[in-house]
C-alpha cells in the first residue's frame, strides 16, 4: 500500500478515529496529535506490510501513541494506569471502540472543532483537519494560505479548546440546537471557498466544495431531524450541480446565461431536490431559502425561462429572516431580471448610499451589468474596470476586464 492508500484509509476513517480517541484520552488535542501520529507510522509501515484491516491498524496505533504520550505526563498517572490496565488492541476493530457510539462521537467532534471559543479561522481549519482528514498542506492550498500559518491556527485551536476546559460531549438537545449554526457556518464558508475562490487563478476548487458536501452528508445523516442542515445540504448540491458547466476546458468562467445546461449534473440535482424536501418540513430557514433559490434554476430550462418573480420573493424571505447588503444586491439582481434594469438599479444605488458592502467587487459588477442593460455604456464600463481592480479572483478579473473592453 502507497502514501494514496493511506491517505484514502485516513479521509474515510479520520473522522471516527479522532472522535474515539478523544472520548477514550479525554483530551481533544492528545487525540489528534496520536491520530497524525498513527498516519505518520502507516506511510512508513504499510508499503512494506500492508495491514489486513487498515481502518484498526490506525485506531490501535493511534491509541497506542496516545497512550505513551499520557505515560510521558507525569500529572496524569492516574488516567495513565487506568488506560494501561485495558486489555491490548490487536484485532481489527478496537475492542473498547462501542461501535454503537461511533456516529454521537463523530458528531461530538464537530461540535468541539466549531466551538464558539474558537475564532472563525480556527473553526474552519479544525474541522478540515480532524473531520475532514485533510493535510495542513491541502487545507492552505483551499485557502490560499501559508502552511504555517495553517498549523499556528490548529495548535492555538487545540490550545484554546484545553485551556476553556471544552469536554467532549455532546451538548445537550436545547443548545446543541443553538451551536448547530455554528457548524453549519463552517461548512457552509468551506463550500462557499470552493464554489467561488476569493482569490488565486482559479474560479472553481471542486475538491473543496465536495469535502463541504460530505461534511454536510456526514452531519444529515447524524442530525435527520435538523431541516436546517438539510437545507445546507440542498443548497450544496444545488449549487455543485452546475460546477460542470460553469467553466471552459481552459478553466475560464462561464457565465450562467452561456452555461451549457445539458452538462448539469442532475444526479446531484435530485439528491439537491430531495433534501430540499427534507428541509422544507417545518418551513423554509435560511440555508433552506437559498436552496429554493437555487433549486428554481436548477429546473429552469434557460435563463429567460426562469421563474425570476418566485426568486425576488423568495429573496424577499431571505432578507426578512438572515438580513445582508449581500442578499439585498442578489435580489436587486434579480429584480432586475423580472422587472427591469432600471428598478434593480434603484436597489444597487440605494445600497451604495447607504455605504453597505465597501470595497466589494460585487457592487460595481452588478451596477455595471445594469447599466450596460441601460445603454449607459462609458458609466458602464467605468463600473466594470472599478469591479475588476477590486476582485482579486483573477478568473474572475479577466470576464470583467473582457465586458468593460466591450463597452469602450
Amino acid at each position: 500500500m502507497g502514501t494514496a492508500d493511506v491517505e484514502a484509509v485516513w479521509r474515510i476513517e479520520s473522522a471516527r478515529i479522532v472522535a474515539a480517541l478523544t472520548r477514550f484520552t479525554g483530551d481533544f488535542g492528545l487525540a489528534e496529535d496520536a491520530a497524525q501520529e498513527a498516519v505518520a507510522e502507516a506511510l512508513v509501515s504499510w508499503p512494506l506490510a500492508a495491514p489486513a484491516n487498515p481502518a484498526g491498524w490506525l485506531m490501535a496505533t493511534a491509541r497506542r501513541r496516545a497512550i505513551d504520550a499520557i505515560r510521558r505526563r507525569a500529572a496524569l498517572q492516574d488516567r495513565y494506569a487506568l488506560l494501561a490496565a485495558a486489555p491490548a488492541v490487536d484485532s481489527a476493530v478496537d475492542e473498547e471502540i462501542d461501535l454503537d457510539r461511533i456516529d454521537d462521537d463523530v458528531l461530538a467532534l464537530m461540535f468541539v472543532s466549531c466551538h464558539p471559543v474558537l475564532s472563525p479561522e480556527a473553526r474552519v481549519a479544525l474541522t478540515l483537519r480532524v473531520v475532514g482528514g485533510l493535510s495542513s498542506e491541502e487545507i492552505a492550498r483551499a485557502f490560499l494560505v501559508p502552511v504555517p500559518t495553517v498549523q499556528a491556527r490548529i495548535t492555538r485551536g487545540k490550545k484554546t479548546i484545553a485551556a476553556a476546559g471544552v469536554p467532549f460531549e455532546l451538548p445537550p438537545a436545547g443548545e446543541r440546537r443553538e451551536r448547530l449554526g455554528d457548524v453549519l457556518s463552517v461548512i457552509y464558508v468551506i463550500f462557499t471557498e470552493g464554489s467561488t475562490a476569493t482569490s488565486g487563478n482559479r474560479l472553481l476548487r471542486p475538491d473543496v466544495a465536495y469535502e463541504a458536501i460530505r461534511l454536510a452528508r456526514t452531519l444529515a445523516a447524524l442530525q435527520p431531524d435538523e431541516p436546517e442542515v438539510h437545507g445546507l445540504l440542498a443548497l450544496c448540491e444545488l449549487t455543485a450541480a452546475r460546477f460542470p458547466a460553469r467553466t471552459g476546458p481552459d478553466g475560464s468562467p462561464i457565465l450562467l446565461e452561456d452555461q451549457d445546461r445539458r452538462r448539469w449534473d442532475f444526479s446531484a440535482i435530485h439528491r439537491g431536490l430531495a433534501a430540499l424536501a427534507k428541509a422544507s418540513t417545518h418551513g423554509l430557514s435560511p440555508y433552506g431559502l437559498q436552496a429554493a433559490i437555487a433549486a428554481i434554476h436548477a429546473s429552469a430550462p434557460s435563463v429567460e425561462a426562469t421563474d425570476w418573480d418566485r426568486i425576488v420573493v423568495l429573496y424577499e424571505a431571505l432578507g426578512r429572516v438572515a438580513p445582508s447588503p449581500v442578499v439585498v444586491l442578489n435580489r436587486a439582481v434579480a429584480v432586475a431580471m423580472a422587472s427591469g434594469p432600471a428598478q434593480g438599479l434603484a436597489i444597487v444605488d440605494e445600497l451604495i448610499a447607504s455605504d453597505q458592502l465597501p470595497g466589494s467587487y460585487l457592487v460595481p459588477t452588478v451596477r455595471g451589468e445594469l447599466l450596460a442593460r441601460l445603454g449607459r455604456r462609458p458609466e458602464a464600463r467605468a463600473e466594470l474596470e472599478l469591479a475588476a481592480r477590486l476582485c482579486a479572483n483573477q478568473r474572475e478579473r479577466s470576464v470583467l476586464l473582457r465586458k468593460a473592453a466591450t463597452l469602450g
